[in-house]
């Protein structure tokens, strides 16, 4: 098998501010895999420095040791492919555009969207939040008001990064008492500040508050003392939280759990702790909010899962959405594969 690699760089409309630091542009790593009959699988690889540590670098020197694994093999079994790969370089975001391909090329191999290779029965659509970008309240009401009107039942916002208390109040009295708030700290506080921000922050009735400090006894500490529902996102990398019980919900992404294959895995150790999985991307590209609708239409097909955060293509300038949410919803792709073309 042939591994290419083309690194495209996509441009946010608005800086996006967190409380890790500001993100204005996102560097993408997308690869096709041809076997020796022709066949091409797509996948990406979407490192987010600030977020996980990994580099592009590492990702690019990580894919060139994939790529001398899938050119010195005879094997077809994708599980095993990964597998290799693993041995050969373990940085998960390079994994997860392997791993994307290897499902882009079997889907298409077979006829059939990936989702229909990965459950019986995946759902036809998911559900999705949109995200509120603005940093004044003005601004989050008016985004507030423009995405329920839109169709989103439910909404989130960055916290930890100033005025919080305001801007979500703003962005409720806009939306209205029906549509699901949630709110993502990035870990930005401590146990103690946690507490104090998010009892300041209930009385806008919120549904989640997302990693609002870093670690899984951090988490259970927080989550004792606060009558809001806790997730965990970056914590989820720390060994044993996935099955910890810390938290009432989990956010998973495709990038971190080194791709589909290992996000459904994840996915089943997250429901037998009994907190929700749920999916999000890393700002990713078309084909990396593919495959996370992929996984998520399959998990739906298993039991309910929360709103996920995979409507976030429209917020990169000079894209075209192949995957736009309508009424809150996203589609599932039905092409083969993906069922989205590479950038």
């Amino acid at each position: 098998m042939k591994l290419e690699v083309v690194c495209h760089a996509l441009r946010l409309k608005t800086a996006l501010a967190t409380s890790y630091g500001e993100l204005a542009e996102r560097a993408i790593l997308q690869i096709s895999i041809r076997d020796a009959q022709g066949a091409v699988g797509c996948g990406e690889a979407a490192p987010l420095p600030n977020y996980d540590g990994t580099g592009v670098e590492t990702v690019a020197a990580a894919l060139e040791r994939h790529a001398q694994v899938l050119a010195h093999t005879e094997s077809e079994d994708l599980p095993e492919l990964v597998r290799a790969c693993r041995a050969a370089a373990d940085v998960p975001a390079a994994l997860a555009a392997i791993d994307m391909a290897l499902w882009d090329r079997a889907g298409i191999l077979a006829g059939k969207p990936v989702a229909a290779l990965l459950a019986e029965s995946p759902a036809a659509q998911v559900a999705v939040n949109a995200m509120l970008a603005a940093r004044d309240r003005a601004g989050a009401a008016a985004q507030a008001a423009e995405a329920t009107r839109a169709g989103f039942t439910c909404l989130k916002a960055k916290v930890g990064v100033g005025d919080d208390a305001g801007r979500i109040a703003a962005a409720r009295a806009a939306a209205g008492p029906e549509v699901a708030l949630r709110v993502d700290a990035n870990g930005a506080w401590s146990v103690e500040e946690a507490v104090r921000s998010i009892e300041a922050l209930a009385p806008a009735g919120l549904e989640l508050v997302e990693e609002p400090v870093h670690g899984v006894q951090a988490v259970h500490e927080v989550r004792a003392r606060v009558p809001v529902r806790i997730a965990i996102d970056e914590t989820a990398a720390e060994e044993g939280a996935l099955a910890a019980g810390a938290a009432d919900a989990v956010c998973l992404k495709i990038s971190r759990c080194g791709g589909i294959g290992g996000l459904l895995e994840a996915a089943e150790v997250v429901r037998a702790s009994g907190a929700q999985p749920y999916l999000a991307s890393t700002l990713d590209g078309p084909l990396g909010i593919a495959a996370g609708l992929h996984a998520a239409a399959a998990l739906a097909a298993s039991g309910p899962i929360p709103h996920c955060g995979l409507a976030t293509l429209g917020l990169f300038a000079g894209l075209q959405d192949p995957l736009p949410p309508s009424g809150g919803a996203i589609v599932l792709p039905s092409a083969p594969g993906l069922g989205v073309a590479p950038l």
